[in-house]
């Protein structure tokens, strides 16, 4: 028996396909050692180190053509490049799936809380929350696609993003959204004891008619406060429940002392 071995050991022994060696040999990028007599390919120690080279090539994504050229180069500058390109795309994709991984996190853990609390008055306490004015609109209109196309450079990720409506005492609405502590100006939801209601409305109608039985409520039980009303809105929670829209609406009645912070 030769050193040499068959097409279907190589495979084997490297764990891929049959087809895919015959693929590189196709491409001029892996060719066996020789064809023996009964036409069968043969391969040697040399293309078993060649078809490494490839398939860990390969695994960094690179394309057939790429690698064939890659191998014919002589000097390792070029290979140690495209190692240190192909190291920052890893580093890209693995913080990608990792702001996708807080983000299925989040919604998953939004579903459970809206659920265990929806359609009822609750108090929950709430560490502050840095808010980024987005912009302001006239408190008895509807949010509409235009207006959303027009201030679309105010946000990012608007699909999985809260978005906060601040009503106060004047005929405006403002939208925030959450960012990081410190990242830019903006206003402080503040520390503090929070009367909440989680509720599924198909339309604004239905969202105007919580808000004032809301209201109603909220003086009913803890009298005048001075605080803005806030609604929440949690687009992403519609992937459970098609049709319909899912908010949650906020009054302050305790905040937690705290100097030197600009709050709502």
């Amino acid at each position: 028996m030769g050193a040499e071995i068959t097409i279907g050991e190589l495979a084997e022994l490297m764990q891929v396909s049959v087809h895919q060696i015959r693929y590189f040999e196709e491409k001029r990028v892996l060719l066996p050692s020789y064809t023996d007599t009964n036409q069968y390919r043969k391969y040697g120690i040399d293309q078993i180190y060649q078809l490494s080279q490839i398939m860990l090539l390969r695994k960094l994504g690179m394309p057939v053509q790429a690698i064939k050229e890659s191998m014919a180069e002589d000097g390792q500058q070029a290979m140690e490049e495209k190692l240190h390109h192909s190291l920052g795309e890893v580093g890209r994709e693995i913080a990608r799936l990792q702001q996708l991984e807080q983000l299925l996190w989040k919604v998953l853990h939004e579903q459970r809380d809206f659920q265990m609390d929806k359609q009822s008055y609750s108090v929950k306490m709430r560490e502050a929350l840095q808010l980024q004015k987005w912009f302001d609109m006239d408190s008895a209109a509807a949010l509409d696609a235009r207006t959303l196309v027009e201030q679309s450079a105010g946000v990012s990720h608007l699909f999985e993003t809260d978005i906060h409506y601040v009503y106060d005492s004047t005929d405006t609405v403002s939208l925030y959204t959450a960012v990081e502590r410190g990242g830019g100006t903006g206003r402080i939801l503040p520390a503090g004891n929070y009367l909440s209601f989680k509720l599924q409305v198909k339309d604004e109608s239905g969202l105007e008619k919580a808000i004032e039985q809301f209201s109603r409520h909220a003086e009913h039980e803890y009298g005048e406060l001075p605080g803005p009303l806030i609604l929440i809105e949690k687009s992403y929670l519609s992937l459970f429940s098609q049709g319909m829209l899912h908010y949650e609406i906020l009054l302050c009645i305790e905040t937690e002392a705290a100097s030197g912070v600009d709050t709502l």
